[in-house]
């Protein structure tokens, strides 16, 4: 990693000089006569008018009142509701060999989707952070990327863009490591010894950095909790510790055996921890549309896919494949009456969890995991957390509102003056209906409009990368 770091510190240095010199302002943009649903949880506010100067909201309040800027671009937002820009909170953009690179691609699609900022959960930190720059300086379309770099596993990763650790000293090494290469946060991987988990946690919490992913396969839920894991991914380690069978479970290696689960499923441990999760604030980023499409693979991942076009040649003939064959060798070997009434207890944890107050996130795995497309898949799992339980209100603040306070970024996740421009006009009311997050009439990233010709030349540009791709 050392080394890494230094053949890309020359670049990082002359691409952080554009940030500082990036380009002149642009002229003031006011969206009038809009809707807005500014996911504070107040209910609508018809008849504004938001203000943008440069990368800030400067002004919201009713149109009668608000006065126009000279030489203001104005966009007419009568019939039409404005939400803060999406967070997908859980992606993977480079990921070694099985997500190379695709600046066409991958950004493009989030932008095009209303993703303006994305969690990335694992990759390769210098290409990263170098993304991550040219975003800044205008230099590449992109969301605001929070990353974490090589995920910490154990001494044989299971996946490309991770740091094996084989003891303690290795763990508190390698966290120290990523906090001076400027990762945001630590990610913890399934294989991590005991030692070697504990050791990050201290040393993360020593350091300062929150630290997050999967319950490892030899710690309990309720462990990682206690010692401060900031967000669970992909409800990991939780049934298990909802079982009465808590020890057996563990010593298995994590896939099939989904009855198991379900027949010493207890009521009264489920509620235990839930609690524990929510004193802790413990949050959790269940990954519902990657988790079905792992149960249920012979259904969702059969018959036509018109999202295809969008997927480089990787993903298609790679990574995809390779996780079909794993999930079809493995995980996905139980009776399928099993796994689908497994899919169903996951949507139960999701609604127990938040009847517990468990703070809940939007994230997608994208794109590891097969047809699970970025951008376009955040609205799935918007639909899935719905599906769960919550209300549309709820599953947008899973993806705005929630993503800013976990993040502790004070200028994103509602609509409120000083606030971050990043926002999407859309053309029916999410609150009526949560797939109308899909119906999108423009974006606004940054400060920077995007109308709805500007994002389909997104998408196409994307499509034609992906066919290029090799």
């Amino acid at each position: 990693m050392q080394k890494q770091a230094r053949t890309f510190l020359p670049l990082l240095l002359a691409v952080a000089v554009l940030v500082t010199g990036a380009a002149a302002q642009e002229p003031p943009l006011v969206i009038r006569h809009v809707s807005v649903i500014d996911a504070t949880g107040a209910p609508p506010q018809p008849e504004m008018t938001v203000v943008i100067e440069g990368r800030r909201i400067t002004r919201i309040g009713k149109s009668a009142r608000v006065r126009v800027p000279k030489n203001a671009r104005v966009i007419e937002g009568r019939g039409k509701f404005l939400i803060p820009g999406l967070w997908d909170m859980h992606v993977h953009e480079i990921f070694g060999d099985w997500i190379p690179a695709e600046e066409r691609v991958t950004p493009l699609l989030f932008v095009a989707n209303g993703v303006t900022g994305v969690r990335d959960m694992g990759g390769d930190l210098a290409p990263l952070q170098l993304w991550r720059l040219r975003i800044a300086a205008g230099q590449m379309i992109g969301p605001r990327i929070i990353l974490a770099g090589p995920m910490l596993d154990g001494p044989v990763p299971q996946f490309p863009s991770s740091a094996p650790v084989r003891d303690a000293a290795e763990a508190r090494r390698i966290v120290r490591e990523l906090k001076s290469q400027g990762v945001d946060f630590i990610k913890i991987q399934s294989l991590i010894s005991r030692e070697g988990y504990f050791a990050a946690a201290a040393e993360a919490k020593a350091r300062k950095i929150p630290f997050a992913g999967h319950v490892p396969d030899k710690v309990r839920a309720a462990e990682a909790s206690a010692a401060g894991q900031k967000s669970i991914e992909h409800l990991t380690g939780v049934f298990e510790g909802a079982s009465t069978a808590e020890d057996e479970l563990m010593s298995q290696p994590r896939g099939p055996g989904r009855r198991r689960y379900l027949d010493t499923f207890s009521e009264e441990r489920a509620q235990s921890l839930l609690a524990l999760f929510a004193k802790n604030r413990t949050w959790q980023t269940p990954t519902l549309f990657w988790e079905r499409g792992e149960w249920l693979i012979e259904q969702t991942n059969s018959g036509p896919d018109p999202l295809a076009k969008y997927a480089p040649a990787a993903w298609r003939e790679r990574t995809w494949p390779l996780f079909t064959r794993e999930i079809s060798a493995g995980w996905s070997t139980d009776p399928l009456a099993d796994r689908q009434a497994f899919v169903q207890a996951e949507l139960k944890m999701v609604a127990a969890m938040h009847r517990a107050g468990v703070p809940l996130l939007a994230g997608t795995d994208t794109a590891a995991g097969v047809r699970v497309y970025p951008g376009f898949s955040l609205h799935d799992e918007l639909g899935m957390l719905v599906q769960a339980g919550l209300t549309p209100l709820e599953a947008l603040q899973a993806a705005t509102r929630n993503a800013g306070e976990f993040l502790q970024l004070a200028d994103s996740g509602t609509i409120e003056a000083g606030k971050r421009a990043d926002l999407v006009l859309l053309d029916a009311n999410p609150l009526e209906e949560i797939g109308n997050t899909r119906k999108i009439r423009s974006v606004v990233l940054a400060g920077r409009y995007f109308s709805r010709a500007d994002l389909d030349g997104l998408l196409r540009e994307a499509e034609e990368a992906a066919a290029r791709s090799k």
